[in-house]
């Protein structure tokens, strides 16, 4: 282990490989630091069942990883380091009560002709989003995929006016600070097609009623209605194998099971880090941090120096949690809605904005939810060598979930500690799937059941099993995120920067604000 770098990052989740990447490449010598025993943070797959069943243990898909300006710029070389994308053209569905479902793919028509199902109204409106999409997602990309600085955000919106007018750019405003429910309902008729969509608010913490959500559930269905899904061939941590590769092959250094317990400071610059073995390692010219607001301020003792940064950093506000059920099968699920459900990447068992709102809000308040939603992927259907021949994986996100319980809200569950709770929660997110697939139980080889502070445990990053680090609402998103002044990832210490899925752009696999910190430091 080297004594000093040029940069040293806590962390090793996607955007901390991400940053290190891209300075690698602009000639810093990078060392990396993680707790845990592999990188990745919620990003990697494991063996959690049966052997030869592989596992994402928390991010499946790597659609935003695909679409990033990091892998524009690097996928290329990322491709011949080892990393394999598995591409979806059946991208998500949800089933519902009645039998019928709802799915979105990129086949010529597909969507179209199973929405007008439902309703022709709504496939027209459809057939206008997807026409539209071209010149909308041109801004709405530049918006989420740029710093949030004033003049280059700025410079996007004026961009727009000269080129839109007022009322298109005024609507689309108005669309990016509305709630799912508000988008959904004055675009479409159907409750069905209107769930299917609001399903996608829920992964992150975008409740139909929250406002700024409606963007999720539009982009999400325009773009794997234009551009399918993909997800890691073998497994998500197909990427980070080979980010790993590329930051090696720059002379830079990614260690494992090293915790870091304080960020050294001479006056009031980061000077570098120490472990928790005690040694102390020397960085010459930035300190990243890719850690939750409150496990940066352990870094800093408590105190960065600045009192009212520090109480934004306490008051960061988590999302509620999830719970992940991971399966191993002898076949995939028998959809009693429709043999071609087997082909989809994610099936839905959110069956109405009302009772997705009813989840949010009881999860919210300490309950176990009656009836969560559930997002069942199916990555075997996209990537068979996930599995041993014939066999398959069965993802299970249950959304949402308390990190403390405090009871349950069907009166079934009486326990409050997720350790002996998480197995019995888990049988009625199974008893829901088998509704709507009778005969899943049969097919089960092997189950792993991973609570909300299972998913802390092995990553600290995911408060309470917040597997978005941190909610998206208003309040804190935009130039909010993490805290007013500092979306770029600038803090009150000189040479130490912020970074990861709390900071601006937020969640996801797109490693956004890791490259957006490391073109910063490395004049662009």
């Amino acid at each position: 282990m080297q004594d000093e770098y040029d940069a040293i990052i806590v962390g090793a989740g996607i955007n901390s490989l991400a940053c290190a990447v891209h300075l690698g490449a602009k000639g810093w010598r990078v060392g990396v630091f993680e707790r845990a025993e592999t990188p990745g943070g919620a990003v990697k797959t494991v063996e959690l069942t049966e052997p030869g069943f592989r596992h994402d243990w928390a991010a499946m898909n790597l659609s935003l990883l695909a679409g990033s300006g990091f892998f524009k710029v690097y996928g290329e070389d990322l491709g011949r380091r080892g990393l394999k994308f598995a591409p979806a053209s059946h991208c998500f569905a949800s089933v519902f009560e009645n039998g019928r479902w709802l799915g979105v793919s990129t086949g010529p028509g597909e969507t179209r002709a199973r929405i007008a199902g439902f309703s022709e109204k709504d496939a027209e409106a459809w057939d206008t989003l997807c026409a539209d999409f071209p010149g909308t997602a041109e801004y709405v990309f530049s918006l989420l995929g740029n710093p949030m600085q004033m003049h280059i955000q700025g410079k996007i919106l004026a961009r727009a006016l000269w080129r839109k007018g007022f009322a298109w750019s005024a609507g689309l405003a108005r669309m990016l600070l509305s709630s799912p429910r508000a988008w959904l309902t004055e675009t479409f008729e159907s409750d069905q097609v209107r769930a299917t969509l609001g399903a996608w608010g829920m992964h992150l913490d975008f409740a139909p009623d929250m406002a700024g959500g409606a963007v999720f559930p539009y982009l999400e269905s325009m773009a794997s209605q234009h551009f399918g899904m993909v997800i890691g061939k073998g497994g998500a941590e197909t990427a980070i194998k080979a980010m790993v590769v590329r930051i090696e092959a720059t002379g830079g250094e990614v260690h494992c099971g090293k915790q870091v317990v304080r960020v050294l400071r001479d006056g009031n610059k980061a000077s570098g880090i120490e472990l928790a073995d005690g040694a102390k390692i020397r960085a010459s010219r930035a300190v990243i941090a890719n850690v939750a607001p409150g496990g940066l301020m352990k870094l800093l003792d408590g105190a960065s120096g600045d009192a009212a940064f520090d109480a934004k950093m306490t008051k960061f506000a988590h999302a509620p949690g999830t719970m992940m059920i991971h399966l191993a099968l002898d076949g995939l699920p028998d959809w009693s809605a429709g043999e071609e459900l087997k082909s989809f990447a994610y099936v839905h068992i959110a069956p109405s904005l009302d009772q997705m709102a009813r989840t949010y809000q009881q999860a919210v308040a300490g309950l176990l939810p009656d009836e969560p939603v559930l997002v069942v992927g199916q990555p075997t259907a996209i990537d068979p060598s996930r599995a041993p021949e014939g066999k398959h994986v069965l993802w299970v996100q249950v959304r949402m979930v308390p990190g403390e319980i405090l009871g349950d809200a069907a009166g079934q569950i009486t326990e409050t500690d997720w350790a002996k709770v998480k197995e019995a929660y888990a049988d009625r997110a199974i008893d829901m799937i088998e509704r709507h697939a009778p005969g899943l139980r049969a097919r089960i080889l092997g189950r792993a059941v991973v609570s909300p502070l299972d998913l802390e445990a092995d990553n600290p990053n995911l408060v309470g099993g917040d597997q978005v680090a941190g909610s998206h609402h208003l309040s804190q998103n935009f130039l909010f995120r993490p805290a007013l002044g500092h979306a770029t990832g600038r803090t009150p210490v000189d040479g130490l920067h912020i970074t990861g899925a709390s900071v601006w752009p937020g969640a996801g696999t797109g490693a956004g604000a890791g490259y957006m910190l490391a073109r910063k430091l490395g004049g662009k």
